[in-house]
């Protein structure tokens, strides 16, 4: 993942996208951000980034402008670990799917970060379990496409063709009764989404 560019990006409380996930990511690794990454600039990414400023002597003002990302994309390189795990969890569950479908997938995963019913990572979500096909047998370690990256990024930035499901099955395939006893919202592709 490209570092963004310290003088077009300015991140603040409220966006979620994939840069904000690098952000988290950075300050991780830098021993300033502590919870779970999940791609939305929340009070803590907030506060991580006020700490950073701080030790730098920057301008603590919470927010990383092009001042502090460029000062923290010289500390720590962003190796972008989440985004490809993100990428590979959509190739290993949808890579058959349109488009739509494959975002749909990497979705579920941040609407579930969400969600006090399941972990408050990305990671966390992802390798929880028992509840991805693709972790259980293995498809997850397969190569992601440059489709699956482009639907994680999608999903990262914000687009829920799902409208919040926090659950899909292939109808045909599934053998799990409590997946086929949930009310479908929609279907999209061979992927019935669930709350």
């Amino acid at each position: 993942m490209a570092a963004p560019s310290a003088g077009a990006q300015k991140l603040e409380q409220g966006i979620q996208s994939e840069h904000v996930l690098q952000l988290q990511e950075q300050l991780r690794d830098l021993g300033y951000f502590k919870a779970g990454l999940t791609g939305y600039y929340g009070s803590v990414t907030k506060s991580a980034v006020r700490k950073f400023q701080q030790a730098q002597g920057l301008s603590a003002d919470g927010i990383a402008g092009p001042a502090t990302l460029n000062r923290l994309n010289k500390k720590v390189k962003a190796e972008g670990e989440t985004l490809r795990q993100l990428a590979k969890l959509i190739h290993g569950e949808a890579r058959g799917e349109s488009f739509e479908g494959q975002v749909a997938v990497g979705a579920v995963v941040l609407n579930r970060v969400q969600s006090s019913a399941f972990p408050s990572s990305i990671p966390q979500v992802i390798f929880q379990k028992g509840q991805f096909t693709a972790i259980d047998d293995g498809q997850f370690n397969t190569k992601p496409t440059a489709t699956s990256y482009k639907a994680a990024r999608k999903a990262l930035n914000g687009v829920d063709p799902t409208n919040g499901a926090l659950y899909y099955y292939n109808p045909k395939i599934a053998t799990s009764l409590w997946s086929k006893s949930r009310p479908t919202l929609l279907t999209i592709g061979q992927h019935d989404f669930t709350r």
